[in-house]
């Protein structure tokens, strides 16, 4: 008799191999072989799942933003305003192994992305709605009195994300120097920037 097979959770498998071969070895390590074998499963097996490699490390990339939303969401539940935005923030830098592995993960699709227009666009598509975050809570908090600033709320967004993504890559390269608690020090004295009378 045939062997029932859950192809979501088939393609899961497949997926979260990708993932443990990226985060371990790096996206270049990361072949279709690898995967496979990592999975337990014949390279014909992946092609039954995924149309290239570019389509499994595009899920790998996906698996690993929902995790990302998922534990926000419970890191923002109940908070407004700074207290969110700056919550928020500090889940993006690399400030223990999980967010640095997360990091590492999303840096090494950065160069990929130029190449494939496929995670460019999923890239972009993330940055977006990261970005709509941080100038909605920038918003809320402006409109509370939480923060004072005569610049343009839209470049306040873009100056902390920069931010973030600049202390990320040097948390992952220079961490004698750059360490979790100077990164939120330095996150902490942007963010007071922002507030009346600073």
């Amino acid at each position: 008799m045939p062997k029932n097979v859950n192809h979501d959770e088939r393609r899961e498998e497949v997926v979260d191999a990708a993932r443990r071969i990226i985060l371990r070895d790096g996206l270049e390590a990361a072949t279709t072989r690898a995967i496979a074998r990592e999975a337990g499963y014949s390279n014909g097996v992946l092609a039954h799942y995924f149309a290239d490699k570019d389509d499994i490390l595009l899920s790998a990339l996906r698996s690993s933003h929902r995790r990302i939303v998922h534990r926000l969401r419970r890191k923002l539940a109940g908070r407004t305003g700074l207290a969110a935005l700056r919550e928020l923030l500090l889940d993006n830098l690399p400030l223990d192994e999980e967010r640095a592995a997360e990091t590492g993960l999303e840096m090494g699709f950065w160069s990929r992305s130029l190449s494939s227009p496929a995670l460019l666009a999923v890239q972009r598509q993330e940055a977006a709605e990261l970005r709509h975050l941080v100038r909605s809570l920038l918003g809320a908090a402006a409109s509370s009195g939480e923060i004072a600033t005569g610049d343009d709320l839209d470049d306040v967004t873009e100056r902390l994300l920069a931010l973030v993504d600049g202390l990320s890559v040097h948390r992952l390269l220079y961490p004698d120097r750059a360490g979790a608690d100077r990164l939120e020090r330095l996150l902490d004295a942007e963010l007071n920037r922002l507030r009346p009378g600073a």
